[in-house]
């Protein structure tokens, strides 16, 4: 590992040991600790943001730590999170299987880079907020053309105040031609008049932004916001007319995220270059409208998601502003407090993930640089080492009894389409194998630990249903372990590591009959898919 270090930093690295023992002041742990930080402050490209130290920064170990413990407490599983003090990292975790380099999916999060592509666009005098949105498509509209569709705008879409009701999320599943099904939505409440969420809306964002540039969202924000935040390897998906989604489907990895934040946090400037106007940036992140304007004050000030919506961006309290993704992705901005948090998660409780945040993080934050505390900063340190999500280690005795298993299953007709399955269990690793009417999935799990690999097998989605070309996100990387409940339960665990997801399959073995159960991890235990097979 060292041999390709800097001697430099390699004799800094012996240098700072050498005095902490000196000292004495300096346990094996902190030691490690020490030298650990420092090849991965090494590590950093000149792509990567500043580190720091929380406590240079002026906020305190014990609050992150705080914060940390209190998630791990609660329902929400943490995947990764960034803390930015000052435009500098002074804290950053992933729970193991999840890495720092692995993208992850930002589901709604991705509207607020949908809007920056329509900033950049406006800036060029590419589009204007007033531009009606029928005037870019003459090709798609409806036989008969509404006054509301008429007069909607390209603001109007941007603060979800389309018009339509219900909000037509299901023309994705439904049409090739998503620009045609959203022009035929009938718009009863008048543009810019009633708030109503509208991922569809976005995708007309990002296909209002191709039709006027030529080229997709992704490409045309590479030389404009990904090139010079130092962003690679994001994808984004499309639908089967090769537009990006819009609303949903953008991959970028933990700092990616917390780049975009502090690129609003600074106004629009990076690297002492202004690469999008401030008055944009002040713009898209001030409220344009809220949710629900009739709600009683108690509950809109316990609510982040009743302070107000922007451009794709939605208020937050403390006056806060943020994107947003379903299942808990957040890049929060924090002007009061010049501060960033980027957090990648899975939760049934977003709310709640916001509520530990301010209660735990905010009060860690103060005005000035604060007083060094080792004590706090190692503990913190030596915890973000040994973040992981544990694979269940189950029953030993009927892990021991079935270490050498080799079974394979003739299923009943499903909905699944799952014609047959094996399963070879030897020592550590089980091989599940699924035969479909059009594919054969090998799909391999660890006992007790994580095993990586790729799969073409589709993970769960919320936009499952959607008609778009999945074969970009191929193949999958997956994060799997397995483990015996019971001498008849065998359950096996894959996570999906660049989305917030997980499947789980349960075989349960009743003599020559198998019963296999499928459940989604965001379905939380409320559904299941179920089939019956018989040994072979």
């Amino acid at each position: 590992m060292f041999q390709n270090l800097n001697k430099k930093f390699i004799t800094l690295i012996i240098h700072t040991i050498r005095m902490q023992l000196l000292r004495k002041k300096a346990s094996i742990l902190v030691i490690l600790i020490s030298l650990v930080s420092s090849i991965s402050l090494m590590a950093q490209n000149s792509s990567s943001l500043p580190r720091s130290t929380p406590e240079a920064e002026g906020v305190s170990s014990s609050g992150i730590i705080r914060f940390i413990e209190s998630e791990e407490k609660s329902k929400i599983e943490l995947h990764s999170f960034m803390i930015l003090r000052h435009g500098k990292v002074i804290a950053e975790g992933w729970w193991d299987p999840y890495k720092s380099s692995l993208r992850h999916t930002l589901y709604s999060a991705s509207k607020t880079f949908t809007s920056t592509a329509i900033g950049f666009a406006v800036a060029e005098n590419r589009i204007r907020l007033t531009d009606k949105v029928i005037s870019f498509f003459p090709n798609d509209l409806p036989d008969s053309i509404s006054p509301n569709l008429a007069s909607l705008t390209v603001r109007d879409v941007l603060i979800m105040s389309d018009g339509q009701f219900p909000e037509p999320s299901s023309i994705a599943a439904t049409s090739k031609n998503w620009v045609k099904g959203f022009l035929a939505t009938p718009i009863v409440n008048k543009p810019g008049s009633v708030f109503l969420y509208n991922s569809m809306g976005t995708f007309m964002l990002s296909a209002i932004v191709q039709k006027v540039t030529g080229q997709k969202v992704i490409d045309y924000l590479k030389p404009r916001l990904f090139d010079p935040l130092g962003i690679s390897g994001m994808d984004w998906e499309e639908n089967m007319m090769s537009v990006n989604t819009g609303g949903w489907g953008l991959r970028v990895k933990t700092e990616d995220m917390a780049k975009l934040g502090q690129l609003y946090l600074q106004k629009g400037i990076w690297n002492g270059k202004q690469i999008i106007p401030a008055t944009w940036i002040e713009e898209a992140s001030t409220e344009k409208i809220i949710q629900h304007p009739d709600l009683a004050q108690s509950k809109k000030d316990s609510s982040d998601w009743e302070q107000g919506y922007c451009y794709q961006i939605w208020r937050c309290r403390h006056h806060a502003f943020r994107a947003d993704g379903a299942f808990g992705q957040f890049i929060i901005v924090m002007p009061d407090q010049d501060v960033v948090v980027a957090i990648q998660a899975e939760t049934p409780d977003m709310q709640n993930e916001i509520n530990l945040l301010w209660d735990n993080l905010l009060p860690a934050i103060k005005k000035n640089k604060i007083p060094e505390d080792q004590h706090a900063f190692y503990a913190l340190k030596a915890k973000l080492l040994v973040l992981s999500i544990k694979p269940s280690t189950g029953s030993f005795s009927a892990f021991t009894a079935n270490k050498n298993l080799n079974k394979y299953f003739i299923m009943e007709p499903n909905n699944n389409h799952f014609q047959s399955v094996s399963i070879h269990i030897k020592d550590s690793i089980c091989q599940f194998i699924i035969n479909t009417n059009a594919d054969t999935y090998n799909l391999y799990y660890g006992a007790g630990f994580w095993e990586p690999r790729q799969t073409n097998k589709p993970g769960p989605s919320l936009v499952s249903a959607a008609q778009e070309n999945w074969a970009l996100l191929s193949p999958y990387k997956v994060a799997s372990s397995f483990y015996w409940k019971d001498d008849q339960t065998l359950v096996m665990v894959m996570r999906y590591i660049e989305s917030p997801h997980t499947e789980i399959t349960t075989c349960h073995f009743d003599g020559n009959k198998i019963t296999v159960d499928i459940e989604r991890s965001f379905d939380y235990g409320s559904k299941k898919s179920e089939m019956t097979g018989v040994l072979k």
